[in-house]
This record gives C-alpha cells, sequence and structure tokens, in this order.
C-alpha cells in the first residue's frame, strides 16, 4: 500500500480481478460515420479489415477464428479527467485462459529487455525531474526523456530490435513499413545502420517535411493512399509480393521488448520508491513493453496508460474485454490516433497495465507549454499526453510527496499546429474561460454586464445586434482584446485565476437574470462558431456536418462534386488540423426526402463525417 497522504480521494487499488471503471455512458453505441474506403491518390486499394483472431477446439482439433471486430463509438466510454478507468470485470484474462501458441511469456520479456541492443543506435535517455511541475502539483514528477533521442522518439528503439534479429538474407531483401512519422524515421534510421533497403510508405498527405526527412537518412518514400490504412494495405501487399519484412508499428513482441528497454532504463535510473510511470497510447507497443519489464521487477508500481478522450481504442478494448474498432478517431494528437489496438499489445495490457487515464485536446495543449515553460522544448501532442495525463491523475486523487514518472514520447511537431496550440493551452489549464452571455436587447444592458464582469479580464469580446430578436448574445474569452459592435450578441473569453471566481461571476450574471453558459470545454464553439459570431439565421432544411478532408489538392473540389449544385452550401468553415487532415464545418441544405441520397454521397466520398444539428452551442450562436 502507498504511505503517501491522500488529499481529497480514496486512490484506485492495484489492480484487481474486478476493478470497477467508472461508468460508460453507453455501450457499443457508434455514433460516428465513416466510408468504407477511400479514394485518392491513384487506383483505389481494398479497405483494411480487422479482425479478432481466437481458437478453438473440437473434438481434439484446433481450429482459427477470425471474427470482424466491433465498431465502437469513442463516446461510449468517457469518464472525468485523471480517473483512473477501463478496467472492469470483463478486463482480466479468465482464470486457466491459455496463453496464445508461440507468445512470449512475462520472464521471457523480462530476459529478451535485457539482452536487446537498442543502444546501437538510441541513447539512455535522461530522467530529469520537472521543478515547477513538481512545486505545482505537489509531487516529484520526473520526466523520461525520449524526445531527446537521436530521431527526436522513442520509435526507433523497437524498430531496430526487431530490424536488428534479422537473418543477414532477409537484410538484404529489404524492410518496409507504413507510417506518416516516428515510426518512419526510426526504420529508417536502423535500415541505414544494418546497411539494408528500407522502403517508407506514406499517405499522400504526409507533409513534405516529414517525407523529406525519412528521404535524408536514405530510405525509398513511396506515397500511397489518403490515409494510414490505405498506407498499410499496400505497404503489406507490396512485402508479399517483393519478399520485404514488414515491420510493424506495435504489434511484434521484438518491438514491444525494444520500448520495454525505457522501462529498465527508469527501474534502474529512479532511487526511492515510484508510485506511477504514465505512458502514452496508441497501438500499445510503448505500454506493453514498459509493463511487461516493470511489473516483474516492481510490481508495486502502477502503469497507467494515457489516451486522448476522443482516441480511447486501448480504454474501450480494456473495458469490454477484447478488441474494437474505433468508428471515429481524433486527429489532433496524430502519434496515437489508432483505431485498433495490436494483438499482443492487447493481451498483455489486459494482464498488466492497471488502467487508463484520459484527457482533452486542451490539456494536452496545456501540457505542451507547460514543458515549454519547463525545459525549454517543444514536445508534439503525443508526446506530451502522458504529462497531462500524471498532472490529471494527481490533481483528482489529492497525490502528494511521491515519485511519478511521464514519459515525453516525441518532438515532431508540426510548426503549423502551434497556432492551435497556443490558442487551447490556456482552456486546458483553466487560466481561460469561454463563455456566452444573453443580453435584454436595451439601452444599457451592454454596461450592465461589464460591471457584473468586474474586475476580470476579457481578452476577446464579440457583440453583434440583431433587431429581429428580443435578446442580444455576447461571446467571451481570454485571448486578445477585440470588439465588434454590430448587434446584441457576445462572446468572449476571461482570464481565470480560480473556478471560484468563475462561479461568483456565473451566479452575478444568473441574478441579474442574464443566462450565461460555459463553452470552455465545447469543441465546436471553439474551432468554428466562434467565428461565425453574429452570422444567426434560420436556414431552411440546414444540416450542419464537420468532415474531415485530406489535405492534399483538389480535397475540396472532389468535397463540392458530391453536393453542388445538388444542395446549396449555407457554411463553410475550414480548420487546418496538420497531416491528419483539415476539420471543416458544412452547412448544407438537405430536404427530408433527400437524406438517403445524402447519405450516400456522403459515403461515396469518402471522408469521414459526424453531423452536429444537436449541438447546444449551434442552437445558441447559430440560430
Amino acid at each position: 500500500m502507498e504511505s503517501q497522504t491522500i488529499a481529497r480521494r480514496l486512490l484506485p487499488p492495484l489492480p484487481a480481478r474486478a476493478t470497477a471503471a467508472a461508468a460508460p455512458r453507453t455501450a457499443f453505441s457508434p455514433q460516428r460515420f465513416r466510408p468504407t474506403s477511400t479514394g485518392g491518390g491513384g487506383a483505389r486499394l481494398p479497405p483494411l479489415v480487422a479482425s479478432a483472431v481466437t481458437t478453438q477446439r473440437e473434438a481434439g482439433a484446433t481450429y482459427i477464428v477470425a471474427t470482424p471486430l466491433a465498431r465502437v463509438s469513442v463516446d461510449s466510454l468517457q469518464y472525468e479527467s485523471g480517473v483512473l478507468g477501463a478496467i472492469t470485470e470483463r478486463t482480466r484474462p479468465a482464470a486457466g485462459e491459455e496463453r496464445p501458441n508461440g507468445a512470449l511469456t512475462p520472464m521471457e520479456y523480462l530476459t529478451n529487455v535485457l539482452s536487446s541492443r537498442v543502444y546501437d543506435v538510441a541513447i539512455e535517455s535522461p530522467l530529469q525531474l520537472a521543478p515547477k511541475l513538481s512545486e505545482r502539483l505537489g509531487v516529484n514528477l520526473w520526466l523520461k526523456r525520449e524526445d531527446l533521442q537521436p530521431v527526436f522518439s522513442f520509435k526507433l528503439r523497437g524498430a531496430y530490435n526487431m530490424m536488428v534479429k534479422l537473418s543477414r538474407k532477409q537484410l538484404d531483401k529489404g524492410v518496409i513499413c507504413s507510417s506518416a512519422g516516428n515510426h518512419a524515421q526510426g526504420v529508417a534510421l536502423a535500415a541505414q545502420k544494418l546497411h539494408c533497403d528500407a522502403v517508407i510508405v506514406m499517405p499522400v498527405t504526409t507533409p513534405e517535411i516529414k517525407w523529406r526527412s525519412v528521404e535524408r537518412l536514405g530510405a525509398t518514400v513511396v506515397l500511397k493512399g489518403d490515409s494510414y490504412d490505405e498506407a498499410q494495405t499496400y505497404a503489406k501487399q507490396r512485402a508479399e509480393q517483393e519478399g520485404h519484412t514488414f515491420i510493424h508499428p506495435f504489434d511484434h513482441p521484438d518491438v514491444i521488448t525494444g520500448q520495454g528497454t525505457i522501462g529498465m532504463e527508469i527501474v534502474r535510473q529512479l532511487t526511492g520508491p515510484l508510485h506511477a510511470i504514465f505512458v502514452p497510447v496508441g497501438g500499445g507497443g510503448l505500454i506493453a513493453g514498459i509493463a511487461a519489464y516493470v511489473k516483474r521487477v516492481c510490481p508495486e508500481v502502477k502503469i497507467i496508460g494515457v489516451e486522448p478522450s476522443d482516441a480511447n481504442a486501448m480504454a474501450l478494448s480494456l473495458h469490454h474485454g477484447q478488441r474494437i474498432m474505433l468508428e471515429h478517431v481524433g486527429g489532433f494528437a496524430d502519434g496515437v490516433a489508432v483505431k485498433v489496438v495490436g494483438e499482443e499489445t492487447f493481451r498483455l495490457c489486459r494482464e498488466l497495465v492497471d488502467g487508463v487515464v484520459l484527457v482533452s485536446r486542451d490539456s494536452i495543449c496545456a501540457s505542451i507549454k507547460d514543458m515549454f515553460e519547463e525545459k525549454r522544448s517543444i514536445l508534439e501532442p503525443a508526446g506530451a499526453l502522458s504529462l497531462a495525463g500524471a498532472e490529471a491523475y494527481c490533481k483528482y486523487y489529492g497525490l502528494k510527496g511521491t515519485n511519478v514518472v511521464a514519459i515525453t514520447s516525441g518532438a515532431n511537431m508540426n510548426f503549423d499546429r502551434l497556432r492551435l496550440v497556443t490558442e487551447l493551452a490556456d482552456v486546458g489549464r483553466k487560466r481561460e474561460a469561454v463563455l456566452a452571455t444573453i443580453l435584454p436587447e436595451e439601452r444599457g444592458s451592454f454596461k450592465t454586464f461589464c460591471k457584473l464582469v468586474g474586475s476580470m479580464n476579457i481578452t476577446e469580446f464579440k457583440y453583434r445586434y440583431d433587431s429581429r430578436r428580443e435578446d442580444a448574445l455576447v461571446l467571451y474569452r481570454q485571448v486578445r482584446c477585440s470588439f465588434d459592435i454590430r448587434s446584441r450578441k457576445t462572446i468572449s473569453s476571461v482570464g481565470l485565476h480560480t473556478d471560484t471566481e468563475l462561479g461568483a461571476m456565473v451566479n452575478r450574471m444568473k441574478s441579474a437574470q442574464l443566462r450565461t453558459i460555459n463553452l470552455t470545454n465545447d469543441d465546436l464553439a471553439k474551432d468554428h462558431l466562434r467565428y461565425f459570431m453574429g452570422g444567426r439565421s434560420n436556414v431552411q432544411d440546414e444540416l450542419l456536418c464537420r468532415f474531415i478532408f485530406p489535405e492534399r489538392p483538389g480535397a475540396l473540389m472532389k468535397f463540392l462534386d458530391a453536393f453542388s449544385p445538388r444542395w446549396n452550401i449555407s457554411l463553410f468553415h475550414y480548420r487546418a488540423q496538420g497531416e491528419t487532415g483539415a476539420n471543416v464545418l458544412v452547412g448544407i441544405q438537405v430536404p427530408k426526402e433527400d437524406m438517403q441520397e445524402f447519405k450516400h454521397r456522403a459515403q461515396d466520398l469518402g471522408y469521414e463525417y459526424t453531423y452536429e444539428m444537436t449541438d447546444e452551442s449551434y442552437r445558441l450562436l447559430m440560430q
């Protein structure tokens, strides 16, 4: 048991067979829409088919059965940030459940980690104390600096550990992988060290700066498909046709072993008791490797995964006790934007991992800023993920006076992403709130509003007069000071010091009969709707959707060809997200009798999309 004092809540217990997680909102309730195939980049590839492979015995014979994975919405399992969730009575393997044929035992993983040759290319990354964050949280927060590796990511460990075990004959035939980022650079560097050819298949949407950096390492880059799934399908097909060895980004025992060397280093580097190691989770290779080693030598240390709330494939898989496929995955933390976790990684995680913490996009941005202020280093979103999870967990459980480790897994940040990070960082750290207030459309109401705000700092203010309405809306936020006095609607951003100050201000508004809505956690409002301030109108048959456009020439025209001039486009707002595609809010006037045709055209278009008609901020700001 832990000896530290717990300030507010009891800490979650050490892993148990039936530890209860936070209650999910729904179970297996897909709410997003994904096309069955995507276009672009030449001939279409067959869609990636994911399945779970199980073994069944009958009359002395063993049969291998492949069953399709259940498609699940990210919204079907959400809980408060900081909660250690995802572990249920279904998570752990049943008593007596056999290990799959050929699967490594925990002892084999341990010995393989100890004998790994990753240090031919990787450094033993430093474990550094974060003094500012430690003081703020009341714990000793240690940063495992994998962002300082030669390719600025931990990925080269697993790639090299798998490739160094290939025979000379296999190396002479070359290796191939599919990746849009860090794994590609890891494979390319490993191939350079081992003097073999490497083919890296990347989606056509990959930014030039990334594929150029892979080419500089000596690999051959092939741009294929609009999505990672298409690139992977092509890479595996080419591996079979040309005899290349496919280097999986996470789901291979040698890759998992290579990542496990990070756990070995942490145990060696940190003296004194360790409460938990926080690990970013995508496909699960990193957390599986660390858990396989650490749980064998220090079983009391918690291994806690951290996922974005909109990319929670591992949390959902653990919750249901089986791998699932996400209907839609958020792309902001692109390094962990995985729809299906690995088979071997899931097998290890369901046995060894203590739970998963979910964090928001805003929290990730806040942690990127924290890391910059702490070490003057800029992490990529996936690289800051564990830092966000560690802070949320320590705050939620009131953890004090103990050691925790967060793995800063990568620093391959796209420069164009920094604008969004800076916008959202203060929201994530609760230094900023986005609010909307309804004002009566009468003289003096704006002055009354300003008096009620009091001494709090408003840095962005939007207000628009609408002669057709008796009420006005004010939208406000803390970013910069700007005024648009044309309508009686106000949106603003308020500089906050405590939740108490925010609550007191909202209560003052309510006492004055001014309804106030907190939009701080509404991504639709922050990404799109605040830019349409004052644009309210009742558009007949308007259907509001968010599409993910691939970042490539012709993507907009392909969209327009699908819907225009068949239906009128009544609203359009484009928000770039980097290599994961553009976040586009679209209004289309589609009569009810045309809905089936619209769905078919959207399916054929091949862009992921979701409906937004029920969002409160849409009704508030746009109707």
